[in-house]
């Protein structure tokens, strides 16, 4: 049963907790497997100098976009070894993109896509943030006050609670 906010609207039931009010892994056995994606975008900014060197791969520790995009693709693949309550999923898909305003900050977006019980949401979002930290990482040694983000989901399909797009 759902419980009421202060301004009357319905809170739904919390399902992370047993029932000692401690956390649990939810149980989807039950859920129907659909398709589900989620994308995910982060953000990085820099200097413009720094930017430049990663556009014309010069950066000492190599193609700072490449090794990022791997870590992306890892990272989602293992997002239930660093989230506690994810569950693992068998991901179909994993793509990451990059772009850049030409100045000083550079786009990272995710898309995860998964026939399953439960969304991809997590998956992306980590995938985001792993690049990110990656091309920080990568490119410490020629700046070290470089920024990172938001990260946040911009989109996801299918589940119960059905598509979201971010505004």
């Amino acid at each position: 049963m759902d419980a009421k906010s202060q301004n009357g609207q319905a809170v739904p039931e919390l399902t992370h907790f047993n029932e000692q009010g401690r956390a649990k892994m939810v149980d989807i056995s039950d859920k129907p497997i659909t398709v589900r994606t989620a994308v995910a975008e982060s953000m990085i900014t820099m200097e413009e100098a720094t930017l430049q060197a990663i556009k014309a791969g010069t950066v000492g520790k190599g193609d700072v976009l490449a090794v990022a995009q791997v870590a992306g693709i890892q990272a989602a693949k293992r997002t239930s070894d660093w989230i506690p309550m994810c569950h693992p999923l068998p991901l179909t898909g994993v793509n990451i993109s990059f772009a850049d305003n030409g100045e000083r900050e550079l786009y990272i977006e995710v898309s995860v896509k998964t026939e399953g019980k439960t969304g991809v949401e997590m998956e992306a979002l980590t995938a985001a943030s792993a690049a990110a930290l990656t091309i920080y990482d990568m490119c410490k040694s020629l700046q070290k006050d470089m920024v990172i983000g938001p990260t946040q989901l911009t989109s996801k399909t299918g589940g119960k609670n059905g598509d979201y797009k971010s505004k």
